[in-house]
């Protein structure tokens, strides 16, 4: 049985995944996705599992439908119970799709729901019991408890909650902002590559969120620091000028306090001026 610490953990790895792809407009709620990949999984406590990179018991099928990019045919064979009649459940061994990444696995799993016709009833779906409902009855899964097991997984730890847009705030934690974040990415505390990305969504946050805004940041500082320029051999105030987009008057006005020489037609190799 996983522990506290093991659920948290696995959610706030699987809830910005799923907020992703919900994001890119694929209509299956987050918290339906982050309850099944629980449950499905447990909890990420499920060796064979993890080791395919794979949260959902997705199987390969005779006809190897792909759905999308995210599965590449790759595949492990395991054994699960199947419940046939309604009341008894019966153990086979089936052949189960492996991904590259946990982010396919969820990738995939998206694109399945929202492109497999069967489905259709729980796209758009806001109510998280009927929704899964859809999918139950859609035929992704036999066992004849499985919409309370998954409905009660979402109820035990809030889940509501990731189908909602915006920053998200655990009970009892102030969560930073993405701004905040990606910050601290710029200032070297987050690692960088692929432990970045890990520490970042395994802390509950949106990995693509952050990296985008740390690009954008990234940018406004090379901006703001090519504000200024030091004069060289050459340099005329017309020219800094035509370069940075502004005009001579501006770049005489900005720096007259610090160089009450400047004018128009005489600066000085060296000088340091705010354009």
């Amino acid at each position: 049985m996983a522990t506290q610490e093991q659920v948290k953990a696995f959610i706030n790895k699987i809830a910005p995944l799923a907020r992703s792809e919900y994001s890119k407009g694929k209509k299956i709620l987050p918290s339906i996705c982050i309850a099944q990949a629980c449950c499905e999984s447990a909890y990420g406590t499920s060796s064979k599992m993890i080791a395919a990179n794979a949260v959902f018991g997705i199987k390969v099928g005779s006809s190897k439908v792909h759905f999308g990019t995210a599965w590449k045919d790759k595949a492990y064979n395991t054994q699960t119970k199947e419940c046939y009649d309604g009341k008894t459940y019966t153990n086979i061994v089936d052949m189960f799709r492996a991904y590259d990444s946990i982010a396919d696995s969820v990738t995939d799993y998206y694109d399945m729901m929202c492109k497999a016709s069967r489905y259709k009833a729980a796209i758009g779906e806001t109510d998280y019991v009927k929704a899964i409902t859809a999918i139950k009855n859609g035929g992704y899964a036999t066992s004849p408890t499985y919409i309370s097991t998954i409905t009660s997984i979402i109820k035990t730890y809030g889940l509501t909650k990731y189908d909602t847009t915006g920053t998200i705030v655990e009970a009892g934690t102030i969560k930073k902002s993405v701004d905040e974040i990606a910050k601290e990415v710029i200032a070297g505390k987050w690692g960088t590559g692929i432990d970045r990305k890990n520490k970042l969504e395994t802390a509950g946050y949106n990995y693509s969120e952050v990296q985008n805004r740390v690009n954008t940041l990234s940018k406004v500082s090379t901006v703001v620091a090519s504000k200024t320029h030091k004069v060289l051999i050459g340099d005329t105030l017309s020219k800094i000028a035509s370069k940075y987009g502004t005009t001579i008057d501006k770049i005489i006005a900005n720096n007259k306090a610090k160089y009450p020489k400047i004018k128009a037609n005489f600066i000085v190799i060296g000088w340091v001026l705010k354009v």
